[in-house]
């Protein structure tokens, strides 16, 4: 395999080497060191493209895993390098020059493969967890490393119901849209999932889920997984497709910014290039459309109902997305007293299945945010990203502070629904 075929040389060459990343890159801030930096990265990829490191130097798959992809530094950078596209791909190389041991190709295999494809095998697995942590096998566990610990806490199975598949719009109906219930999300969340349609009925929009369809393939794209993540984009089209061409729907913030990329993802396929390319133009973040769609006086219905909100911009939603000012727009919207997170677009440290992978660097950088979140006086902290939200749970709770953690959906219903009373 021609080194040029592991990385995205092409875009590495976009790198102008000025520097403005370094501060805004959580694994630099962690280590100092170059390599553990964006432009130290495309440094390393541009020699494995150049033949000057083998693709299978150790240090150098080291320094791909080590990043959380949190494109922080796409932000900032004046040249437009687009560091998560390379990222992605150079993942995606180090799987084909320096394969993992048996243990861990199939683990892989099972999660990206397996469960995260299948909507029985996601239910089997969140059962098992939430019967762990019921019994306190999970606390044991704990006690010896593992990081079922500091998993949320699992919903009852009526909890983590199928949403149905079309909901009626409350009162006037003004359209209609889809809505992605997402792999994690309904097992952890359902509770998120349930406060989206309540919001999108209120505001007049009925709201379709497909039937059937599972993941969007972010988790793979992100872990160097791009056929897997081709292959459940195609499906994801497919699903939407039947759904009619609205809007699509999406709280969070890792999905929305990967469906968004789906025309660059299905670019070498003609069968299916267009195609992304429409129903990536479809997708919307749910602050996005909700800001622009929702009525814009609440007359101060939250108050001080959830104590004082403090928001924090996941990556993939301000770096990913460029979608900032619509969260708050809202929080303003609900008329609830908030405060603003200093630093709030910096990495939380969850990064998907970082946390997992890498438990001592992730709990490493979260540390600032726990101590950013202590010093604003908030009572809650609002984001809009699964990944996030279990991150800031266990992070704050094994920090000791007590604090709710809401999506930002959570507090658009309960606005809206105090509003009409």
């Amino acid at each position: 395999m021609r080194p040029q075929e592991v990385v995205d040389y092409a875009k590495s060459l976009d790198c102008i080497h000025c520097g403005l990343c370094l501060r805004t890159c959580p694994t630099y801030q962690l280590t100092g060191a170059e390599p553990s930096s964006p432009r130290g990265r495309i440094y390393l990829m541009r020699a494995v493209a150049e033949g000057q490191l083998a693709a299978t130097d150790p240090q150098y798959r080291e320094e791909m895993d080590f990043c959380l992809a949190c494109r922080h530094c796409e932000s900032v950078c004046p040249a437009g390098v687009r560091f998560g596209e390379m990222i992605e791909t150079a993942r995606a190389g180090l799987e084909k020059t320096q394969p993992r041991g048996f243990l861990a190709r199939t683990a892989r295999r099972i999660g990206f493969g397996t469960i995260l494809c299948s909507r029985l095998w996601l239910s089997l697995v969140a059962s098992s967890m939430r019967l762990a942590q019921v019994t306190g096998a999970a606390r044991l566990l704990g006690k010896l490393g593992r990081p079922l610990v500091e998993m949320p806490t699992v919903p009852p199975k009526s909890e983590r119901a199928a949403l149905p598949s079309s909901t009626p719009a409350a009162g006037t109906r003004r359209g209609e849209v889809a809505m992605l219930e997402g792999c994690a999300m309904r097992e952890l969340y359902g509770r998120v999932n349930r406060a989206t349609v309540e919001v999108l009925t209120l505001i007049g929009f009925e709201t379709k889920v497909p039937s059937g369809h599972v993941c969007c393939g972010a988790l793979h794209a992100h872990n160097g997984e791009l056929e897997g993540a081709r292959e459940l984009a195609r499906s994801t089209i497919e699903h939407f497709e039947r759904c009619g061409s609205g809007p699509i729907v999406v709280n969070s913030a890792g999905c929305g910014a990967h469906m968004k990329a789906y025309g660059h993802l299905l670019a070498d396929d003609a069968a299916w290039r267009e195609r992304a390319g429409r129903f990536s133009a479809r997708v919307k973040d749910f602050s996005e459309f909700v800001a622009a769609e929702m009525p814009t006086d609440l007359k101060g219905a939250l108050g001080n109902e959830l104590g004082t909100l403090a928001y924090d911009d996941p990556c993939h939603l301000c770096h990913g997305q460029q979608v900032r000012s619509q969260p708050r727009t809202l929080l303003e919207r609900s008329g609830a007293a908030r405060v603003e997170l200093p630093d709030s677009e910096s990495c939380c440290g969850s990064a998907g299945i970082y946390s997992m992978l890498r438990p001592n660097d992730s709990k490493a950088v979260f540390a600032r945010k726990a101590e950013a979140f202590r010093s604003c006086g908030a009572d809650t902290l609002v984001t809009a990203n699964p990944g996030c939200h279990m991150q800031w749970e266990s992070g704050l709770a094994r920090e000791g502070v007590k604090a709710r953690v809401l999506h930002l959906a959570e507090v658009m219903s309960a606005a809206l629904r105090k509003a009409k009373r």
